[in-house]
């Protein structure tokens, strides 16, 4: 059985919102090699671009066309320069007056990036013909192009080696609030190195998985900065619809043009939205109506924030310099919608070896 091959390719974006094959940018660099292999995992380096899950991909055709407005929606939900407090500089007290005057302003990307459901590390079942999307949401920063660096890992197989049940303290004064399981009082990643230590793990992944029981919760990997994700974030979350009435565009510009009441403002919006969506996604007018249904309640479901996230294990040092690879601002946030009576979430982690 062949060895897990490893790619990590270097993106440069030529907009801020791209959706980027990179099929065709893998075989440039390694020819075919990947053509035998069951499956592929592919990794972003990034907290706003990342990767859909194939199922998703394959609901909108694995077509550009359906994917575009799939993700526009999610930015006029979350539209740019809206006010977020993760972009008001002046209050970006861990930036440096230098960092701050090259700092994006990016929150809208953020929360676009977690509202669609991006993930940081994705695994799919190997189909060399099909296109394999990289979606960039944030590429292009005062006419900066962004340096971008995606792994890509082709394998046959996954053994578990390893699996733990967690309990992690999660007690908090706020309904909703969020997570760093990166925080080093959870002692999870001391704990997973110990893991790669004892198995010997060289190419594999670690899956954190919310418990079948859970329910109020959800888990991403994003950038934790406190005002993105103590602010902006649980303002998205208690009421969809009256945060995209406070955020959008459209309608501050225009005020006379709307009627009177905060629900008509909604509705006179997702109009458009609604519209857009029969048009040009395939999943027909059902599925439409039920999407966006769950924007007229105070949920969390307007953001596909998943039930599990992977996080790439490998020793190449290509892929960065920890075995555990992440990005600079990568970060695995467990985000409570609301308080569980015992105070604890409990997470499952499996940890698996490719081969």
């Amino acid at each position: 059985m062949a060895e897990p091959l490893e790619v990590n390719l270097d993106i440069v974006p030529t907009s801020r919102f791209q959706i980027i094959d990179v099929a065709p940018r893998i075989r440039a660099e390694v020819g075919d090699a990947l053509s035998d292999f069951r499956r592929v995992l592919y990794c972003s380096h990034h907290t706003t671009a990342g990767y859909l899950e194939q199922g998703m991909c394959a609901k909108l055709g694995h077509s550009r066309k359906q994917l575009d407005p799939f993700f526009r929606f999610f930015q006029h939900l979350f539209p740019q320069n809206a006010g977020y407090r993760h972009d008001l500089m002046h209050l970006r007290d861990e930036l440096s007056d230098e960092e701050k005057e090259v700092e994006p302003v990016n929150a809208d990307s953020h929360l676009t990036f977690m509202g669609a459901g991006l993930k940081n590390c994705v695994t799919y079942r190997n189909h060399p013909d099909e296109p394999v999307y990289f979606i960039e949401l944030d590429g292009v920063f005062k006419d900066i192009r962004r340096h971008r660096r995606t792994t890509v890992l082709g394998y046959q197989a996954e053994e578990i080696v390893h699996r733990e049940r967690l309990r992690v303290p999660v007690s908090s004064a706020h309904t909703i609030d969020s997570h760093n399981l990166k925080d080093p009082s959870y002692g999870l990643f001391e704990r997973f190195e110990g893991w790669l230590d004892r198995f010997g793990i060289d190419k594999g992944r670690i899956e954190l998985r919310l418990a079948s029981e859970e329910r109020d919760a959800g888990l991403t990997v994003n950038e934790y900065e406190t005002l993105l994700i103590r602010d902006d974030l649980p303002e998205a979350l208690r009421d969809p619809l009256a945060y995209m009435v406070r955020r959008g565009r459209n309608l501050a510009r225009h005020p006379e043009t709307i009627p009177g009441k905060t629900r008509d403002y909604a509705t006179y919006d997702l109009i458009h939205l609604y519209n857009e969506f029969l048009e040009h996604l395939p999943f027909g007018r059902s599925i439409v109506d039920r999407f966006m249904s769950v924007l007229s309640t105070p949920a969390y479901r307007i953001l596909r924030l998943k039930r599990s996230v992977s996080l790439l294990v490998s020793s190449s040092a290509e892929s960065g310099p920890g075995r555990i690879v992440s990005g600079t601002y990568q970060t695995p946030i467990l985000v409570q919608h609301s308080q569980p009576q015992d105070g604890v979430c409990t997470i499952d982690v499996t940890l698996r070896s490719f081969q």
